[in-house]
């Protein structure tokens, strides 16, 4: 992937850029963003910069021997570890190397991938993916051979956060002192959930959340969006590629979300005791979606509670409501107030938590409905 083909960021492109020619490359560096940044289209980026046989200042030449692999995620001297586990169809022990191939076609497709999509692509049933003991002595063996072509072999690890503490102490010598011309890119979204051992041995590369006219850019060229359109959506994307593409592409989902925020909204504030049951009966229709429904869903009923206290506050000019939804939150709008906007705020992402965690969903969204039956009341 070059530079150039990365949403945003361009500063920070510039800087990987400027201190691989001043031959400041750090061996093990760490790409902190949140999920839908292009951290990982940058770490992707930064490895093709720096095994390129003819780079410019500001990028990759695109062309030559080495930057074909790289485009192919096919080069001999880099190599990947990610978040796996077994299923079904797999075996024993799973490591990165029995999954390269989803693993390319994902990337190839987009760099911008979440990692309840990885899961999902490799039908684990619901399992989180771990990077184990047994893909810590892979890479071991991996980084012990010499390089086959360039001058730097290469090892991307995604989403370290998901490393064991047995894994990660077996890396640690690996990671603080590399053979020679090795480079260890970890691409995570979580650095409290990674070892601070680790942690320690990396130079930090922080990557902010995409800005809204780069986003609004992508967003007008790929889906033939309106200027207005478009920064409307990067706006409320909040500096997600991975967002402002799903909200761009599902307007039959989006329907379905507002449907379902109606109802259960609605339900919520008419208190009467037989609206517990067919709160009930919502939660237990939205568990029976699939995860990532479901954690959309949740990421639309945040930005909705957001809309609709902005509204309340009469901030009109900070509102990005249109049609229906307006329509609803004009009326709806003074439920969501300074006394249970950031407990509701708090409920979604903590749904949104435990779905990632893989809990069940039945249980967290009867939980979730039963407290929207205490939170949503006008201010009085």
């Amino acid at each position: 992937m070059l530079f150039s083909e990365v949403i945003g960021h361009e500063e920070l492109r510039r800087k990987l850029a400027h201190a691989a020619r001043e031959n400041r490359v750090s061996h093990a560096q760490l790409f902190l963003g949140r999920e839908g940044s292009g951290n990982l289209a940058l770490a992707l980026a930064y490895a093709q910069y720096v095994m390129c046989e003819n780079p410019s200042d500001s990028d990759a030449c695109g062309v030559c021997t080495a930057c074909a692999k790289v485009r192919k995620l096919a080069h001999p001297d880099l190599h990947f570890a990610f978040p796996v586990n077994s299923s079904k169809s797999s075996e024993k022990n799973p490591v990165s190397d029995m999954f390269l191939a989803p693993w390319r076609e994902k990337l190839l497709q987009s760099p911008y991938i979440t990692e309840q999509a990885w899961y999902e692509s490799l039908n684990l049933d619901n399992k989180q993916g771990n990077i184990s003991t047994h893909e810590a002595e892979a890479i071991m063996r991996k980084l012990s051979l010499k390089a086959f072509e360039g001058n730097f072999k290469i090892m991307l690890i995604w989403l370290p956060e998901r490393m064991n503490a047995v894994a990660a102490n077996k890396l640690l010598k690996l990671i603080e002192e590399p053979p020679a011309q090795t480079l260890f890119l970890l691409v995570a979204e979580n650095s409290r959930q990674m070892l601070k051992t680790i942690l320690s041995r990396t130079q930090l590369v922080s990557v902010p959340p995409v800005h809204d006219s780069a986003l609004a850019a992508m967003l007008a060229r790929e889906f033939s969006l309106t200027q207005p359109e478009a920064r409307t959506l990067a706006h409320l994307a909040n500096g997600s590629v991975v967002e402002a593409r799903r909200m761009a592409g599902q307007s039959d989902d989006k329907r379905e979300y507002f449907e379902q925020f109606v109802a259960l909204m609605r339900l919520s504030y008419a208190s009467k005791a037989e609206n517990i049951i067919l709160l009930m009966q919502q939660a237990e229709k939205i568990a029976g979606q699939g995860r990532e429904w479901q954690k959309n869903f949740l990421l639309y009923a945040q930005r909705m509670a957001r809309e609709n206290f902005i509204l309340n506050q009469q901030v009109n000019d900070a509102v990005y409501l249109a049609g229906e939804e307006a329509d609803f939150s004009a009326k709806f709008a003074p439920f969501i107030n300074p006394n249970n906007i950031f407990r509701l705020y708090e409920e979604f992402n903590l749904a949104l938590q435990h779905l990632g965690q893989n809990g069940n969903p039945k249980i967290i969204f009867t939980d979730l409905v039963l407290k929207l039956v205490k939170l949503i009341v006008p201010l009085k």
